[in-house]
């Protein structure tokens, strides 16, 4: 039987370099975690198709797939854990082209281990709200264009036009700031937005006509 992620507390490192791995089991230990650590993305993807972790660290540089191929291959745009990236300074068009394809958020590097433990705790709890509450349950889901945005994007979308800060935005999504303006930017692109101010505008336009 599969067991429930948020009750498991297990965290999956998909790391291919194994003082990454042991570092960062160290720390998620300490504070309570159960960790599987994994070197390939090959032994990853069988371990979290047989039971879904609470949540997932992987590195973008990964030898044979990248970690965006195993997001792919994960599907992580519809995976129940939240997954993070973690990337370096020169690897951040990767890691928006990983939240483009359902990463949860990336952890820079060098990073260090209470930001780690907040991080991961912070993605838990954020994505068992999430799950608690039957998915999106928000108002602005219906609007004309609504379907070209994923789930996450339109969670930053309600919060935006809400009048949320992209820290608060972030805070209450469990995701940086950073983070947040990729989906920003995203949604822009998609509903044909020239600033934030000209999104709201159109959302609650045909929030309103609908």
């Amino acid at each position: 039987m599969v067991q429930d992620a948020t009750v498991s507390g297990e965290i999956h490192i998909v790391d291919d370099d194994p003082a990454v791995r042991d570092a960062l089991a160290v720390v998620l230990s300490l504070e309570g975690y159960q960790v599987s650590g994994f070197a390939d993305g090959h032994s990853f993807l069988a371990a979290a198709r047989t039971q879904p972790p609470a949540c997932v660290i992987l590195d973008v540089h990964m030898p044979g797939r990248s970690g965006l191929d195993i997001l792919k291959e994960l599907n992580a745009k519809n995976y129940p854990a939240p997954v993070f990236i973690i990337s370096g300074q020169g690897d951040i068009p990767m890691a928006v082209e990983s939240i483009k394809n359902g990463a949860f958020d990336f952890i820079e590097k060098p990073f260090d281990a209470e930001t780690v433990v907040n991080r991961v705790r912070e993605a838990i709890e954020a994505t068992a709200r999430q799950q608690a509450r039957g998915g999106m349950g928000d108002t602005l889901t219906h609007f004309p264009g609504s379907e070209l945005l994923t789930g996450r994007e339109r969670e930053v979308l309600n919060l935006i036009a809400g009048g949320a800060s992209n820290k608060e935005a972030g805070r209450q999504l469990g995701i940086s700031p950073r983070t947040i303006e990729v989906h920003r930017a995203r949604i822009m692109e998609k509903l044909g937005a020239k600033n934030a101010a000209d999104l709201v505008r159109i959302v609650l336009s045909e929030a309103r006509g609908s």
